[in-house]
């Protein structure tokens, strides 16, 4: 089917790069201190969440000398990629409490070789992001890349120059993980609750993938059950895979917590992914799974069409976990999950959607008054009590059913926004 997208709310947005840079509109501390005093700087020991609050700070202050950064979570450091000598840069890396790395690929440069990527090279089966451990754009290619298309690829990273690019296959297929699930239901689809939200208007909503919501307008909590949500937004593909669903009973309680199987998570907030972050993924199908973010802004070429400004990471999923949400350990909704490639037997790369892209987007925000952000449906919005999945596949109490699954299974997988047709 041909993809839609649901317009109750206009959706204006700038890119992942634009993005962190207006949000690091922060002056440095100690910003006019000596180049000596600075210079005796050491680096901070930090978590995740500060690690990318640095870095935007960074971002933001180095212009064309940034290079990117990354979290080392052995060290607690955070690392800077510089371009060039310039020593006010280093002074200004080691004020912040992070690590100058010297590099030869600003961040510009690589958006500059990911552009001629997407001109010369969106072809299905095909994905980029930035990394910046190695300075370069890590591209894959899925098993369906062959022939003339592998030689199109091929020769296009070559021409981005030597350090540029990294060039590699994964032996499965990029695709929306929506086959199997058993959290919410329409239109034929099964997907799954990520985080639940607060809309600007004071309305409890959740997020999902938006591959589920353009293959719906409404959604019940069980199979051929009365709606319990309606879909206001919903963008795939294109500039990303996220819905806004509102609850249709506006007195529905939506909760901030992940149900992870064993305990419930807290979701106290919205946080950027950091590169090197370790991270933690519910899914209906495979339950509870870790790893960690190894790439930023990339972008997946779907057999459905391309989705950019998503997040890389090693964690695994398979089909039915799509939409589930990715978080940290103390609690920050990071992701949803769109797609990827490979299974949690051999591993493959997966894609999730940022969240705070996605709230910016739709106008919603995690927390306020207990009706933001864990996955869950509410207590009559088909929650089960104890939270857990609900008898009849509805959403658990504060998570989604049994850990916030995806789309549709056989036929069901056609309907969500045009999966692959072996779910």
């Amino acid at each position: 089917m041909s993809h839609k997208r649901v317009p109750k709310r206009k959706i204006v947005f700038a890119g992942a790069g634009a993005a962190a840079v207006a949000a690091a509109a922060i002056i440095l501390p100690n910003a006019n201190a000596s180049q000596d005093d600075n210079a005796q700087a050491q680096p901070k020991k930090v978590d995740a969440a500060s690690a990318a609050d640095i870095a935007a700070q960074l971002a933001s202050q180095l212009g064309e000398a940034f290079g990117g950064a990354y979290y080392d979570k052995d060290k607690q450091q955070v690392i800077v990629n510089v371009v060039g000598d310039n020593n006010n840069v280093n002074v200004q890396v080691k004020s912040a409490g992070a690590v100058a790395r010297k590099v030869d690929n600003s961040t510009k440069a690589l958006q500059t070789a990911a552009k001629t990527l997407k001109t010369k090279a969106t072809i299905p089966g095909t994905a980029w992001s930035v990394d910046p451990k190695t300075n370069e754009l890590r591209v894959t290619a899925d098993s369906t890349v062959t022939g003339a298309k592998w030689d199109t690829l091929e020769s296009t990273v070559k021409s981005l120059g030597e350090g540029m690019a990294t060039l590699k296959k994964s032996t499965g297929e990029f695709k929306p993980f929506v086959a199997g699930g058993d959290a919410i239901f329409g239109g034929g689809a099964r997907c799954s609750l990520g985080f639940n939200v607060t809309t600007d208007s004071g309305a409890p909503a959740f997020l999902t993938a938006g591959h589920c919501g353009v293959a719906a307008e409404q959604w019940s909590d069980s199979q051929n059950g009365a709606p319990i949500g309606t879909v206001q937004d919903a963008t795939f593909p294109g500039d990303g895979d996220f819905a806004l669903v509102t609850y249709d009973d506006a007195n529905t309680e939506a909760p901030s917590t992940v149900n992870t199987g064993d305990q419930s998570v807290d979701i106290v907030g919205a946080g950027e992914a950091t590169v090197g972050q370790q991270v933690q993924r519910m899914g209906s199908t495979t339950g509870l799974n870790d790893g960690s973010v190894t790439g930023l802004d990339a972008t997946v070429n779907y057999p459905e069409g391309t989705v950019s400004g998503l997040i890389q990471t090693d964690v695994c999923a398979e089909p039915g976990d799509s939409g589930g949400p990715l978080f940290s350990a103390d609690g920050e909704a990071i992701g949803l999950t769109s797609g990827g490639s490979g299974d949690c037997t051999s591993g493959g790369e997966t894609f999730f959607q940022p969240v705070t892209t996605a709230l910016e987007a739709v106008g919603a925000q995690i927390g306020d008054g207990g009706a933001a952000g864990g996955g869950g449906a509410a207590d009559d919005g088909g929650a089960a009590d104890d939270g857990g999945a609900a008898d009849d596949g509805g959403a658990a109490d504060g998570g989604a059913a049994d850990g916030s699954g995806a789309a549709g299974d056989g036929a069901g997988a056609d309907d969500a926004g045009g999966a692959a047709d072996n779910g």
